[in-house]
């Protein structure tokens, strides 16, 4: 059983966009460069910022961004080798950093050794879902996305395949897996996944990727210990852009119904959407980061949000670049631009660490209006803080405890 993550605040980088990887990499490019050691100048920076944990986007071996996988027992030689990964877990334990990987188990890319066999009428044909009635072959994929076939849940080799995929890195060195889409996986797959998984590592964490559905009807079939909570996220940035808290106190109802069965991975930020600073602007982005550390659930800090980065999530090739910029060699080469940010950011996370118990917080709404908002959250042994949120005259938030005020973001905190 694991403890340790009830501490645990994750820094998500992506790892390809972050080191300046080719994304669509010609033959030329398609060489052994270890950029997964430019990670480790940041790995100081992870721990200023108050964070533990080190959440990878995927470092497997694939097409193109990642998640078009070609193998999964290789680092993808954009990122480096064994080596390579094995000097980044190296730093990160001598740090006390815990590393969670990015497994891609819904699908592979159609260039992955195991679909070509299958499309050529091998044994590995039960691992996808290939149908070749009617004179001609379709195979089911990812959402419309061609290049990205789907494996065939149902299948006893694709449990043995991924319950494989995890053991292997896990021995390696990581300690948690982010299972990506795995709303598009029948939940009973991972029930056969991870019991085999955890007989070996018992203290192994799992979450999934789930933007819709019974989010607790997920957790009791799958066995996975917690599930990405898409719906605070949206709650969070449109409650503040429209000037409409009902829906944040809404969404923070529902929200504690799940903290009844299980612990959420909270964020306001991550691979696949629109950066918070690019969506609301600064001064609500700073209250939606007030919001993130001061309710139940655990924390996932997307890179570049904590200096109020900007960034654009589109449709169509390339519609992710933006959102998965390169980082550069070292902090002392970033602008200090988003040096406000930052500092907040770590007095957030410095207010957590020193509030433990919030991981498990409930709220209770204490004074809701449109444009005002005030909530409880409370801890299981009668732990308190109280949250008040303002739009007008101008955005500010303020923390308070014991009768004390701990935090206040006003027009001060952007200078």
């Amino acid at each position: 059983m694991q403890t340790w993550i009830d501490h645990c605040i994750w820094w998500h980088v992506y790892p390809l966009g972050f080191t300046g990887a080719p994304i669509r990499p010609t033959d030329e490019e398609r060489v052994l460069v270890p950029r997964l050691d430019r990670i480790i100048p940041w790995l100081d920076h992870l721990i200023a910022l108050g964070a533990n944990g080190l959440a990878l986007g995927p470092v497997f071996r694939s097409e193109s961004h990642g998640y078009d996988t070609t193998d999964f027992f290789a680092i993808d030689e954009r990122l480096g080798d064994d080596a390579a990964f094995d000097r980044l877990i190296a730093e990160c334990r001598r740090r006390g950093i815990v590393v969670m990987l990015d497994g891609v188990f819904n699908h592979v890319g159609t260039a992955h050794p195991l679909f070509r066999k299958a499309l050529a009428g091998g044994p590995e044909e039960a691992m996808f879902r290939i149908d070749r009635s009617g004179g001609e072959l379709t195979y089911a994929d990812f959402e419309g996305h061609r290049g990205l076939a789907a494996l065939n849940h149902e299948s006893e080799a694709v449990v043995d395949l991924v319950s494989d995929v995890m053991r292997h890195w896990l021995r390696r060195g990581a300690s948690a897996w982010r299972l990506d889409a795995a709303y598009r996986v029948p939940p009973e797959f991972w029930a056969r996944v991870l019991p085999r998984v955890r007989a070996e590592f018992p203290a192994s964490w799992f979450v999934g990727e789930v933007i819709h559905g019974d989010h607790r009807e997920i957790i009791r079939r799958s066995e996975m210990d917690s599930l990405t909570q898409y719906e605070l996220w949206k709650a969070i940035w449109s409650s503040l852009l429209d000037g409409n808290f009902f829906e944040l106190d809404w969404c923070l109802t529902r929200h504690d119904r799940l903290m009844d069965e299980f612990v959420p991975m909270t964020f306001v930020g991550n691979h696949d959407v629109t950066r918070i600073a690019t969506r609301i602007g600064d001064q609500l982005a700073a209250l939606a980061v007030v919001i993130l550390f001061t309710v139940g659930g655990i924390p996932s800090v997307y890179y570049g949000d904590e200096y109020a980065w900007r960034g654009v999530k589109t449709d169509g090739p390339g519609g992710d670049d933006e959102i998965r910029p390169a980082f550069p060699d070292g902090p002392a080469r970033l602008p200090s631009t988003g040096d406000w940010m930052l500092r907040l950011y770590q007095r957030l996370i410095g207010l957590r660490r020193q509030n433990p118990w919030l991981v498990h917080a409930v709220t209770g709404s204490t004074h809701l209006a449109n444009r005002s908002y005030s909530y409880e959250s409370r801890g299981p042994d009668g732990q308190r803080l109280c949250v008040d949120l303002v739009l007008d005259p101008e955005p500010a938030a303020t923390v308070s405890g014991d009768g004390a005020v701990l935090l206040r973001v006003d027009r001060t905190t952007f200078r």
